[in-house]
């Protein structure tokens, strides 16, 4: 597992960056991907569609899916099997965000935009100087730059690599009241337009965000059965122990379960067995 570490080694470059923002979402990234059973979500890599979406520029690849089905998950494999593949190669810069309604406070509008800043100057060798001049002409005035100084901020600095990659999981989470949610999509395309970059996005089937995404390549999220069946055998453990020990019982709920699933990984498995 890569996670992203800011290249910058400037007490003075960290602070302004911790000035723009100090949330991160490394942590929430480490602990998604902890949670991957290991084996799984190879299926997505594996597919046309990404395959294409990775090896093409300036692509977007939208993956809706329905409430269990692990669109979360997927994301941060999605943005770990970025962070590997690109590790080595400084001319490419991987941001991510990960929407959440428990965080809609603080997932403003002009939050996410200055999120996807910080991320994008951490993975430059020093400082873009259009940051430091932001920060100093903001800093006397203690005022918080304006949206649209930071849109072409960050158009200035994804400009600075050759190929740009922005992931963003649950965009039904994105806060929609005050434009919060439009104005960020607005924001991730008017990016793509001005820059090499691709985006990756998830969602539930929210008309106001899939409407957004109806000419892009689009994947529905559904648990692969080969996931569901590695995912069951790992959660035997949590049943009964009398059902632990008779092996015919665990390959009778695996059997039952994996097929009513319908695409979904959040099962119940001692309701099953209570039945029994």
């Amino acid at each position: 597992m890569i996670i992203v570490k800011s290249k910058l080694q400037s007490d003075e470059d960290l602070q302004i960056l911790d000035w723009l923002t100090p949330i991160e979402y490394g942590t929430q990234h480490s602990d998604f991907l902890h949670r991957r059973q290991p084996g799984t979500c190879q299926w997505l890599l594996d597919s046309t569609q990404y395959q294409t979406w990775l090896n093409t520029g300036k692509q977007i690849l939208f993956c809706p899916g329905i409430p269990g089905t692990g669109k979360t998950i997927l994301t941060s494999v999605v943005v770990d099997h970025l962070l590997t593949r690109f590790q080595s190669d400084q001319t490419v810069s991987i941001v991510y965000v990960y929407c959440s309604f428990r965080r809609k406070d603080e997932q403003k509008y002009d939050n996410l935009l200055v999120s996807l800043l910080k991320q994008l100057a951490q993975n430059q060798a020093s400082l873009p100087k259009g940051i430091r001049d932001l920060y100093n002409r903001h800093r006397k005035k203690q005022t918080r730059p304006p949206s649209d100084e930071i849109s072409k901020l960050i158009q200035a600095v994804a400009a600075l690599f050759s190929r740009v990659f922005v992931v963003v999981d649950a965009l039904d989470e994105c806060k929609a009241s005050d434009g919060c949610r439009e104005n960020f999509i607005s924001e991730l395309f008017n990016l793509q337009n001005h820059s090499t970059t691709s985006i990756f996005a998830t969602s539930r089937f929210v008309p106001e965000v899939t409407s957004k995404f109806d000419k892009c390549t689009i994947l529905e999220i559904r648990a692969n059965d080969e996931d569901v069946k590695k995912y069951l055998e790992v959660h035997m453990k949590g049943l009964p122990s009398f059902a632990q020990q008779d092996r015919q019982l665990q390959e009778e709920i695996k059997m039952v379960i994996s097929e009513a699933a319908d695409g979904m990984y959040v099962l119940s498995y001692n309701r099953y067995v209570k039945r029994r």
